[in-house]
């Protein structure tokens, strides 16, 4: 048993964290605070995490605090904007036994109990991002403060096939209540892997007090002399008990809806929590120790890694991007529609660039209501505390809109975001090639159409370049960035430094049908209608991908696109890319249906009415949904061998990357064409690994 962080064996860390304590004497104590700072060796370029080293350093400097006399409250706070990002997980490799990770489970909370237990005062001055092991840091101090400012907060182990293992899943739901908890430590994860910002905690209750950026340490200092002293009160609400079964079994049909039950992490998680009502510290300490253990040890960890690094590095440095410094300044920017997309194209520019931004429609009437849509949802941005009522005002007079195209004339970049049709995207670029300055780039959020057949009429070719954002464009972190072989590498330039700017990852992609998440999506589903096409009830087909824990069931999927806009792309795929894409005629009949086709009460569930049941024509060649995963599998195993020969992408691990940004396959796959490899599906199909 591995009783203190000083028992665990040394591993080789890039970049130890130094816990640097001070002794302050602050009015009105009547002693010493100690202040120790989380610093990763001074190096700003990297957030500040725990190895053995950094747990073992904040053991010695709690030892130091103890040593010290009349020491009346003990704080812990990070360097500038990071406050602790968790464990380290590249050492996670350097484990290589089950013991190992029971060993570094055990240390963390051997470590973090002398916080939880210290018969002086302590309290959490989080500062910046506070991520797993970083946020169960602050969570067993005695009382948090938070800054306005911080952002990247939460616990999202189970995104990556893990649980908080270090005291989260049996203090959070004590401290809040299951129901938020829950939400945090599961509902989270599984949502894009949403964080917290600073100003959600003290709402949700986690954080005590809040206090601006500027003056955060002086006046978390200063209030904890409050505490304590006694003259200020810190009161929490009691927790609801009753409500614990109730929330389980809720969290736990949320996990069945949207992962099928595949995440191993989400489903222990959940075991922790339901523990976490009855049991003391100590025995959901230990049960966090064993359950940590055995999936640090697991594929689905093992596998995260990859997907891990392979976002933290091609999401930093995409593959073929030009030099950033060939990209030319954007100091407005037109977008051609003021529809859904269009707003949310709009909004986004003036967010991130904070440069004027002007849509334009058919009319004007048109042209008001996508700005109106655009200031509603600026409005929700204020009244949600994720932007202050000035930078909303900022927004407000940033976005405007017209009829008239001729306000593209000082545009340094525009995009169309109009009706995928080819020849509607053709003549919006010839009218607006003949209004914008030579130097401006013109930018198409096509999701799959030609890029070198828009540009053939146009004067300047080499200004063209796809930029395709996901829908909604907010939440999505992927643009594909699609140049054709007549754009200039300083278009291309620009679009991957805007890329940045809209703090999304681009991955690259060649000019060819459906670039790369489209086409292998429009596969999955070309090979699910196929077997259905063939006479594999619906029910069956939907559910047949359910162990890949894929965020949305095929079916949810066409309900989501919409039949109409899912019919026109398999006719597109069938003509640019032939019989691999076959034209469902069920399909065709459910998009041009005049009833509905899904079932209202089973939304997401991929259950069709009864009309829509008696118009689809089946097979008498049933598959069962073992045999429908198969077919899937080597469809997409085939389709990715095609775009490599192809040169859609260079390499495999931008289509892993481009399909876990784009299209949420889940980090526990470790990428698409890592899985295919492990099933040995790459092989049979390709006649070798894709990471060959």
């Amino acid at each position: 048993m591995y009783a203190t962080p000083l028992d665990l064996p040394d591993f080789e860390e890039e970049v130890v964290t130094e816990a640097l304590v001070r002794f302050l004497e602050p009015r009105g104590l009547g002693g010493k605070a100690a202040l120790i700072t989380l610093d990763n060796g001074f190096d700003h370029t990297k957030p500040t995490s725990f190895g053995p080293g950094g747990l073992k350093n904040l053991w010695r400097a709690l030892d130091q605090v103890e040593a010290e006399d009349d020491v009346k409250l003990i704080a812990v706070t990070g360097k500038p904007f990071i406050f602790l990002a968790g464990a380290d997980i590249k050492l996670m490799p350097s484990l290589e036994s089950r013991e190992q990770g029971l060993a570094l489970a055990q240390a963390g909370h051997s470590l973090y109990k002398r916080l939880k237990d210290s018969a002086v005062p302590t309290f959490a001055f989080v500062n910046g991002t506070a991520l797993g092991g970083g946020f169960e840091l602050a969570l067993h101090c005695h009382y948090r403060t938070v800054s306005t400012s911080a952002r990247g907060l939460g616990l999202p182990e189970v995104s990556i096939g893990l649980i908080p293992g270090w005291g989260g899943s049996q203090i959070l739901p004590n401290l809040i209540g299951i129901e938020k908890a829950a939400q945090v430590i599961v509902g989270n994860p599984l949502n894009q892997n949403k964080m917290l910002s600073g100003t959600d905690l003290v709402p949700l209750g986690i954080a005590d007090a809040e206090f601006e950026p500027a003056d955060f340490l002086e006046e978390s200092l200063d209030w904890a002399v409050k505490v304590a002293t006694g003259a200020v009160t810190v009161e929490r609400p009691e927790v609801d008990r009753d409500v614990w079964p109730q929330v389980i079994a809720g969290a736990r049909r949320l996990v069945d809806e949207k992962v099928h039950n595949a995440s191993a992490a989400a489903v222990r998680a959940l075991d922790l929590l339901e523990l976490a009502r009855t049991a003391t510290f100590e025995e959901g300490s230990l049960a966090e120790d064993e359950a940590l253990a055995d999936l640090e040890a697991g594929p689905q960890f093992q596998s995260s890694i990859y997907a891990f690094h392979l976002v933290r590095s091609l999401g930093k440095r995409p593959e073929g991007a030009p030099s950033p410094g060939l990209a030319k300044e954007i100091g407005k920017v037109g977008v051609v529609g003021a529809g859904l997309m269009a707003g949310q194209i709009a909004l986004m520019f003036a967010r991130r660039l904070e440069v004027p931004v002007v849509m334009t429609d058919l009319d004007e009437d048109r042209a008001q209501k996508g700005l109106a849509y655009v200031r509603a949802e600026i409005d929700k941005l204020e009244a949600k505390g994720r932007t202050s009522k000035l930078k909303a005002a900022k927004l407000r007079a940033l976005v405007s809109a017209t009829a008239d195209k001729s306000v593209y004339a000082d545009c340094d970049l525009v995009i169309e975001a109009v009706f995928e049709e080819l020849g509607v995207k053709q003549a919006v670029f010839a009218e607006v090639e003949s209004i914008v300055s030579d130097e401006a780039l013109l930018v198409t959020n096509t999701s799959g159409l030609s890029i070198t057949a828009m540009a053939s009429g146009l004067k300047h070719p080499e200004r063209l370049v796809g930029m395709h954002f996901f829908n909604p464009v907010a939440v999505m972190p992927l643009v594909e960035v699609i140049p054709t072989e007549s754009t200039d590498k300083e278009t291309l330039a620009t679009a991957y430094a805007v890329a940045k700017k809209l703090k999304k990852t681009a991955v690259g992609s060649a000019d060819r049908p459906a670039f790369i998440v489209n086409r292998l999506l429009g596969r999955m589903l070309a090979e699910v209608t196929g077997a259905v096409d063939a006479g594999t009830p619906v029910e069956v087909a939907d559910v047949a991908l359910d162990e890949l824990g894929l965020p949305m069931r095929p079916f949810a999927l066409l309900e989501l696109v919409g039949l109409r806009v899912a019919w026109h792309l398999c006719q597109h795929l069938n003509e640019d890319l032939g019989p691999r894409f076959p034209a469902s005629e069920n399909l065709r009949k459910m998009a041009e249906a005049e009833f509905p086709v899904f079932d209202p009460e089973a939304k997401g569930k991929g259950r069709l009415t009864d009309e829509a049941k008696a118009q689809i024509a089946l097979g008498d060649s049933p598959s069962t949904a073992a045999e429908v995963k198969q077919r899937v599998l080597r469809g997409l195993a085939e389709e990715i061998g095609l775009m490599l020969d192809e040169g859609v992408v260079p390499s495999a691990k931008q289509i892993d990357l481009a399909m876990i940004l784009g299209a949420g396959f889940p980090f526990w796959l470790g990428g698409l064409t890592p899985y295919l490899d492990r099933e040995g599906i790459s092989v049979d199909v390709t006649g070798k690994p894709f990471s060959a």
